[in-house]
């Protein structure tokens, strides 16, 4: 097992230095700079020069590459150039927000996907399995923002449960206002739960329907032992991967979702940086989302190994 850590660990590595590379050069083409966001209409040649060497922007570009991975390296991500504030402590507040919200959703929707997916698997073609298994299509259809916004308008505005807004004062934490994770959770929910559910019952009907199965069934075995020490357990270990993998997504997917419910978190600190062409700020959560992405990917390689010795052996 450590064996197949290390060689995984390794590739994650050579993973992330391709995207770092990969990551430099899209910044690198895009029009416009930070100083051209930082003067707007007032800027002149003189001035943009100035900006631009007080920056290190006239650099070559190789060259801010190597000092920018050095510093990641070291753990220093530099400074932000709009703000002229430590990458670090701008990205921690909001990565700490971005997480509690993710956790919100993921500790609730992944319990109720999985029990979901195995109650429509056991009751395969009744009126609750096509119920679930349609809602799960419509949910897994509808874009994240068309979902929160059809949220707000009933639970905000038509109920007034729960506000449509998620702003905080700067340097409040959600759990002051718990009511305003619940729509972006909802939200985020909604295609997590999808996708496991449907995994989770395609998943258990077709371990139901081997011959191992069958076979404990004959030897008297009561239904819910076959179903929960045999079938459910084999039955996860796909299922184990699809969830780990939307470990990463969840953080991608909240860029959507907490521009939709105005939420501080990672998402919105990633527009603002795409707006002001705040290249270091942009290239570091860029790389952070890489290797929330990457970790996500390893956690399901060891889970799936632990559970399966054929894929560490092998």
């Amino acid at each position: 097992m450590a064996r197949f850590f290390a060689v995984r660990f390794a590739l994650i590595l050579v993973t992330l230095l391709f995207v770092s590379i990969v990551i430099f050069a899209m910044t690198e083409v895009l029009s416009g700079d930070a100083a051209d966001a930082i003067l707007g209409q007032g800027r002149t040649e003189e001035n943009l020069q100035a900006i631009r060497e007080q920056l290190g922007l006239n650099r070559p570009a190789h060259v801010r590459y190597l000092d920018w991975l050095g510093g990641v390296v070291r753990g220093d991500l530099g400074v932000s150039l709009r703000d002229q504030q430590p990458i670090g402590g701008l990205v921690g507040s909001r990565l700490a927000n971005s997480l509690l919200l993710a956790s919100f959703a993921f500790v609730i929707g992944v319990p109720a996907a999985v029990a979901v997916g195995i109650f429509a698997a056991v009751k395969q073609n009744s009126f609750l399995d096509r119920f679930f298994s349609v809602t799960s299509l419509v949910a897994i259809s509808l874009p994240e923002f068309v979902t929160g916004v059809v949220l707000i308008i009933v639970f905000s505005a038509w109920l007034d449960l729960f506000p449509s807004s998620s702003l905080l004062p700067p340097g409040t934490s959600p759990l002051s206002r718990p009511e305003i994770l619940v729509l972006p959770a909802a939200t985020l929910m909604g295609v997590l739960f999808a996708y496991i559910m449907r995994m989770t019952r395609a998943n258990v009907i077709e371990e139901l329907n081997t011959n191992y199965v069958r076979t404990a069934t004959l030897k008297g075995l009561s239904y819910r032992r076959v179903l929960f020490r045999h079938a459910v357990p084999n039955a996860m270990l796909p299922t184990i991967s699809v969830i780990t993998i939307n470990m990463g997504w969840m953080l991608g997917g909240l860029i959507i979702v907490e521009s939709v419910f105005a939420y501080p978190g990672l998402g919105r600190l990633l527009l603002t940086s795409i707006q002001n062409r705040d290249v270091p700020l942009l290239q570091a959560l860029a790389l952070l989302l890489a290797t929330a992405y990457a970790l996500s990917n390893l956690i399901a390689d060891l889970s799936y190994a632990a559970l399966n010795p054929r894929v560490r052996l092998g």
